[in-house]
């Protein structure tokens, strides 16, 4: 295959709109909350119905009033990121640190905690100071 139509084709594959359920970001900007819930996907829209606790209602209310440029800090890993909230930045803590995180459209219908991972990989080196003889000598894979 040409190359230029090979880049034409990457390129028609990267200028592609974002939707969401087939609605692009304006329109799903457009929406309330009430009609978002409706599209959303299930635990989505089951939370959106039954109605927000106070904790993410007050950071709800936060991210309404904080100007677009602040980053919003949170502890409140359980509130959905809703389309009003692309482009922000919001610091999630993690339990240990705050970890920034910029929403994008993608991550609409989401929670926040889903970001900003709590736990880490640790891979181990050889046996320490203290070790046994005899682990000394484990294969190593």
């Amino acid at each position: 295959m040409p190359k230029a139509r090979r880049t034409k084709k990457v390129e028609a594959r990267r200028k592609r709109e974002f939707t969401y359920r087939g609605l692009p970001l304006p329109e799903l900007q457009k929406l309330s909350l009430e009609e978002f819930g409706k599209i959303a996907s299930a635990r989505t829209r089951r939370s959106i119905r039954r109605g927000f606790n106070a904790e993410v209602s007050r950071f709800l209310e936060r991210m309404r009033s904080t100007p677009a440029d602040k980053v919003v800090r949170t502890h409140v890993r359980e509130a959905i990121l809703l389309p009003e909230h692309v482009g922000r930045r919001v610091a999630v803590h993690t339990g240990k640190e705050f970890k920034e995180v910029e929403v994008r459209p993608e991550m609409i219908g989401h929670y926040l905690g889903e970001f900003a991972l709590t736990r880490r990989f640790e891979k181990h080196s050889g046996p320490g100071v203290g070790a046994t003889r005899s682990s000394k000598f484990m294969p190593l894979k």
